[in-house]
């Protein structure tokens, strides 16, 4: 997850206020405690949690000298850095060397640039404005995540009952929208769209913060291409949201529900692959279709086309790692 770092200095209420509400995790300042009246967030001030010159700098950078400092710096903590022309002092020289690089931007344009550089991106980025407007439309683009899920059509090969076992539901704190679900899979290589309960059915009401994600054993597509169990969700965890247009944004798990469920298998190819997920046997449980319709798993049959991703297959502790590692 980048970080959002705003600029309140000299004191600006309407920014630091703006910030809150934007989901900032840092507000630089004079001081902290006038940021501490307007909510609970990471502080940089001489009295905050992270201080200037032992926890963080700040380094201009104009030359190869200046670029070394700031490397140098980022092994220590954070380093803010700042340059008159990004395209005269390439900020891939920064994000090649360092991970607690922190760039200094005006605006949501610039926001996004920093945040895709040499893919990875910076650390995160220090907004300094004195336009609140424009602290809600940069935490707009770091919230939204900027990775993209190339999506690919699976073809459904099998569907059959699959016993009891363990179901989890992914009740986030946001809304979500239709054509928006959660990547979920039975391996690291290759993961489903499971779709939001967005949609209205006889049975139950639309409940559009939730995606009923799949058995206990399955991974989720995890922000900065890792994965996570669904077992090993809690509140308070980031995870990714993708669309049918392969989009993506991340929200915050708001609760997790294990619960005992019937089953089902879903089989299906890809890209000459076999592959496969277990999904709760339930109606109101939806795979995103290659039209980009959620399709119910009671009605969907061998030979229909589902969106899915693939990913190169192994895993170590959720991050991709190269070595030989069968899945099935």
């Amino acid at each position: 997850m980048k970080e959002f770092w705003v600029d309140a200095r000299p004191w600006k209420k309407g920014v630091a206020t703006s910030a809150l509400e934007s989901g900032a995790d840092t507000i630089v300042a004079e001081s902290s405690q006038r940021v501490r009246e307007l909510g609970r967030v990471r502080v940089v001030a001489p009295d905050g949690d992270l201080v200037m010159e032992k926890d963080v700098w700040e380094v201009r950078i104009s030359d190869k000298k200046s670029e070394e400092k700031a490397a140098l710096l980022a092994k220590s903590g954070y380093v803010i850095v700042s340059a008159e022309d990004w395209t005269v002092i390439p900020l891939e020289n920064l994000v090649a060397q360092a991970d607690r690089i922190i760039a200094l931007v005006h605006n949501a344009e610039e926001a996004e640039l920093a945040l895709q550089v040499l893919e990875k991106g910076v650390a995160g980025i220090l907004l300094q404005t004195d336009d609140p407007k424009v602290v809600k439309e940069t935490g707009s683009v770091v919230h939204r995540g900027l990775e993209r899920c190339d999506l690919v059509p699976f073809t459904i090969t099998a569907i059959r009952p699959a016993g009891m076992g363990d179901r989890v539901c992914v009740d986030t704190c946001s809304m979500l929208k239709e054509g928006e679900g959660m990547l979920i899979g039975n391996t690291s290589s290759a993961f489903l769209l499971v779709h939001a309960e967005t949609l209205e059915n006889p049975y139950v009401a639309p409940r559009p913060f939730r995606v009923n994600a799949g058995a206990v054993h399955a991974y989720i597509l995890s922000p900065g291409g890792k994965t996570s169990y669904l077992s090993d969700l809690s509140a308070g965890d980031r995870v990714l949201v993708a669309g049918k247009d392969g989009k993506t944004r991340e929200v915050t798990v708001g609760r997790v529900k294990i619960e005992q469920r019937p089953l089902l298998l879903v089989e299906a190819e890809a890209e000459g692959r076999s592959y496969s997920l277990v999904l709760q046997n339930a109606e109101t449980i939806r795979l995103v279709g290659e039209d980009g319709r959620a399709r119910s798993v009671v009605e969907i049959s061998p030979g229909d086309r589902v969106m899915g991703c693939t990913k190169e297959a192994g895993r170590h502790f959720g991050m991709a790692v190269r070595e030989q590692i069968l899945e099935k």
